[in-house]
């Protein structure tokens, strides 16, 4: 077979092709469409199989985020009931101080001896030494808050029956809180919904304030036990005193405290003094009455008169 190649110049060349050569110029024709087809199959194939994986990847990516994610909000679950519970366990360490205020009162009025009932030492406990085989389970650590403050309801309650016995009439007529607990002032914020003068937001507000002079005497309302005299969050300086009967007053933000935890106050007695201490923006006072554990507003106690 010839192959003829015509040229302009030089004319036409006549080129005879063996039937070997016919047959490898025939495939290399034929041969690169479909090598060609065949690379484009190939790439597409690589290209569609790069797009795969990149989706797996972003999909593995998107669930590890969702994991890391509930792992954060599980994290954050646990710091905020972490953070009630220590907030009750300060409650109820307060509560075991004014306890322990009562209970020293009590045995001094009854004449007990000291090595008898002493409420200033931590009562004693042993047992063998034992391991735990897990960890600690958070709802165990709940049902012993839940029964600890069932204890101490019912020790409150019992020592309240006995300061109510043991107290002589005359102090019993002062224990019901009556009048105003400042010598000199006057109210600045009542009970209840107000503007909080920190945040500009609405807030409740659990006592009543009294704006006065800086260093002037604070009262208390009602004879009774000095059950905290302290500093405390927000309150600042304060004094609390149990009056029997599940009825306690507050006295916060004061400059100076003139009682202690024990002491036994008769009603009008100065126990602290104005101030501005703890979350306050002036000299005042911070008057609360709580009743069987709840915060009651001030202002029905204030309005009687004292005996």
């Amino acid at each position: 077979m010839k192959l003829i190649l015509v040229q302009r110049k030089a004319g036409s060349r006549a080129i005879e092709l063996g039937r070997w050569s016919w047959a490898v110029v025939s495939a290399c024709v034929l041969g690169l469409p479909l090598g060609l087809t065949a690379l484009g199959y190939q790439l597409g194939q690589a290209n569609g199989a790069e797009d795969a994986l990149h989706e797996r990847i972003s999909a593995a990516e998107a669930a590890a985020s969702a994991r890391a994610n509930a792992l954060a909000q599980l994290g954050a679950d646990a710091e905020n009931r972490l953070t009630a519970m220590t907030r009750k366990l300060a409650e109820l360490q307060a509560r075991l101080t004014r306890l322990d205020a009562l209970g020293v009162h009590l045995t001094e009025l009854a004449g007990l001896d000291n090595g008898e009932f002493d409420f200033d030492l931590v009562p004693a406990v042993g047992g063998p030494a034992a391991s735990l085989s897990a960890g600690i389970d958070p709802k165990e650590v709940e049902n012993d808050f839940a029964r600890l403050s069932a204890t101490l309801d019912d020790r409150e309650s019992q020592l309240d029956i006995l300061i109510g016995l043991l107290l002589d009439s005359e102090i019993r007529k002062e224990s019901i809180p009556a009048g105003r607990p400042i010598a000199a002032g006057w109210l600045s914020s009542p009970y209840g919904s107000r503007t909080d003068p920190f945040t500009g937001r609405k807030a409740w507000h659990d006592g009543i304030d009294f704006a006065g002079r800086e260093g002037s005497d604070v009262i208390a309302v009602a004879s009774g036990v000095v059950s905290w005299s302290g500093e405390r969050a927000g309150y600042g300086t304060m004094v609390d005193i149990s009056h029997g009967d599940g009825l306690i007053t507050r006295y916060a933000h004061n400059q100076e405290n003139l009682v202690a935890v024990g002491d036994l106050v008769r009603q009008g007695e100065p126990i602290a003094l104005m101030g501005s201490s703890g979350r306050s923006t002036g000299p005042h006072l911070h008057f609360e009455v709580y009743k069987h554990g709840r915060p009651v507003d001030p202002a029905s106690y204030i309005r009687r008169n004292r005996r």
